[in-house]
């Protein structure tokens, strides 16, 4: 069995309580992930474009103040 089989057979296996704790740290763990590789791709430029593409719109006229 490998791990992630482990994995998904120990959460099918929690009870309703902890099923809860579980899934609460796993979204934060989730969104801190998330935020780690935005902040990555914004320190290397990969997220450059869109800047750029936002300010054009800007520019343009396609941006309302809401």
């Amino acid at each position: 069995m490998n791990t992630i089989q482990q994995l998904e057979d120990g959460v099918r296996k929690l009870p309703a309580d902890e099923l809860a704790v579980f899934r609460a740290w796993f979204a934060e763990f989730d969104a801190d992930k998330w935020d780690w590789q935005i902040q990555e791709d914004v320190s290397a430029g990969r997220l450059d474009w869109l800047v750029k593409e936002a300010r054009q719109d800007q520019l343009d006229g396609r941006c309302t103040d809401r």
